[in-house]
């Protein structure tokens, strides 16, 4: 439920400003890195009256809006942050109990002796013709999927966390090296977009992989951990 709430509210603060920058400030008058056709605020050219904030500095500019903006992200903000933090500390219960079960080590992470292109070509075409072995209700991945689960889980998440907190004033305030260790505000900002949509294409192509290879016996191995 944390992992939606997340999804959601990030959406909707997405919404509000549907643009991507570099660096450390970004607004809708300034170039942006990637805009997001996913609310009335994209590209709707209602500016007026724009000028010059600072003498002599034309690029900081300011202007009137002429068009209703949507604005949800109050309450979005609140309840992205309430459901990161529990997220946060599942997710370190699960890491912490992965690490002292030896699951990562032995399920997990792909042998590096797997990792040749020969071996990579072979389970991609497999994959790609859905030759995937059924479920037996146990952790016996592929290389393709180690190598998914490895990047969600050392990669995707942990950036994830960490350009959040980069994103937050109270954090940044006391670690203020943590916003230029990503280039800046927007920055972060940008590479946490990143994350989120690795997050989003890896569930999808979970739930699929899930249907298409034992819906039942997977439900049951992550539930009750009954294995037949």
């Amino acid at each position: 439920m944390a992992c939606l709430a997340l999804a959601v509210t990030g959406y909707v603060m997405l919404m509000t400003h549907p643009r991507l920058y570099w660096g450390e400030v970004g607004n809708s008058l300034t170039p942006a890195l990637l805009e997001l056709p996913i609310s009335r605020n994209h590209q709707h050219g209602g500016w007026q009256g724009q000028e010059a904030i600072l003498d002599g500095d034309p690029s900081v500019i300011s202007a009137n809006r002429t068009f209703e903006i949507f604005n949800q992200n109050g309450w979005g903000r609140s309840l992205h942050f309430l459901a990161a933090w529990i997220a946060v500390l599942t997710g370190l219960g699960y890491l912490l109990a992965g690490v002292m079960s030896g699951h990562f080590r032995r399920h997990v992470l792909p042998p590096t002796a797997h990792l040749g292109p020969r071996h990579v070509w072979v389970d991609l075409t497999r994959h790609l013709r859905l030759q995937v072995p059924r479920a037996t209700g146990g952790p016996d991945y592929g290389l393709l999927q180690r190598v998914a689960y490895s990047v969600v889980l050392f990669v995707a998440l942990p950036l994830a966390v960490v350009t959040g907190l980069a994103m937050s004033p109270r954090v940044t305030a006391a670690v203020p090296a943590l916003s230029s260790l990503f280039g800046g505000f927007q920055s972060a900002r940008t590479i946490h977009f990143a994350a989120f949509v690795v997050l989003t294409l890896f569930t999808l192509g979970h739930v699929f992989m899930v249907a298409t290879t034992g819906f039942t016996r997977h439900m049951r191995g992550m539930t009750i951990g009954e294995k037949r």
